[in-house]
């Protein structure tokens, strides 16, 4: 039997709060047995992110730019969507052989992004991303049941985070990919409440109100209810868990050389 590469157990529809006190759920210290890859050194924006400033090391710009408080809490992602079904499995998020790409080093991770999605049947004719682009155009994807079924690599949320993606919206997830979502801080994996990727489609100009959690289709006209993000929110936003726990006192800060 495959060992598991974490041992912290996050429900995907915790109650929301608003608040970043360290949670219960990462105490004690030595409880976190977490295989996440290491900060990621590209991830800051040149707008304000939710992500952690101490993340920085190269910037570059997203599809999506989160609106944010002055507190500096991400409250709304804005941009195209791009919808895909049901079953979307880690091999069509990113197939295993661009897994030899280290997300830890800025020119790979860049290239990771690239490769987002490529694994995608010739059914879906627009390109997550397209050819000779390092970006995708669409910052939000919208799914169906279980997306992130599959293997437990961690470069299927990295990969998707790489290629600018602010927050995926599903009817549900495999628990693997939603753990490594939070893990990693790439995207804010959020559950619809109604089966939203059969009223979307590709290139709708979508809103996520997180704090509200609420996506607005403009294109349609729609309003859907999301499932709060709840206690993972602050986890994400702090850049992934170690991000977090330095944050939070857990484990030290990193002491530049």
């Amino acid at each position: 039997m495959a060992t598991m590469s974490a041992s912290i157990s996050i429900s995907p529809n915790p109650n929301f709060t608003s608040s970043h006190k360290p949670s219960p759920l990462f105490s004690p210290l030595h409880s976190i047995k977490i295989h996440a890859f290491a900060q990621n050194p590209i991830k800051s924006l040149t707008v304000q992110s939710p992500h952690a400033p101490s993340r920085t090391s190269l910037t570059v710009s997203r599809a999506a730019s989160p609106s944010s408080s002055s507190s500096g809490t991400a409250t709304s992602f804005h941009g195209l969507c791009y919808v895909v079904g049901d079953n979307i499995d880690t091999d069509q998020i990113i197939p295993a052989e661009y897994l030899t790409l280290v997300p830890s080093k800025p020119a790979e991770y860049e290239k990771l992004g690239t490769y987002a999605l490529c694994g995608l049947p010739a059914s879906y004719e627009a390109r997550f991303v397209e050819p000779e682009e390092a970006k995708s155009k669409y910052s939000i994807i919208i799914g169906g049941a279980n997306f992130g079924c599959g293997s437990s690599r961690e470069h299927a949320p990295v990969a998707l985070g790489a290629a600018g993606t602010a927050a995926v919206v599903a009817e549900s997830y495999a628990r693997i990919f939603f753990r490594n979502s939070v893990a990693t801080g790439e995207v804010y994996p959020l559950e619809s409440e109604v089966r939203i990727c059969e009223e979307c489609r590709t290139g709708d100009v979508i809103t996520i109100e997180l704090a509200e959690s609420r996506l607005i289709n403009h294109t349609t006209g729609k309003e859907y209810k999301l499932k709060p993000i709840g206690d993972a929110g602050p986890v994400i936003e702090a850049g992934g868990i170690f991000a977090y726990a330095r944050k939070a006192g857990m484990i030290p800060q990193q002491v530049a050389a």
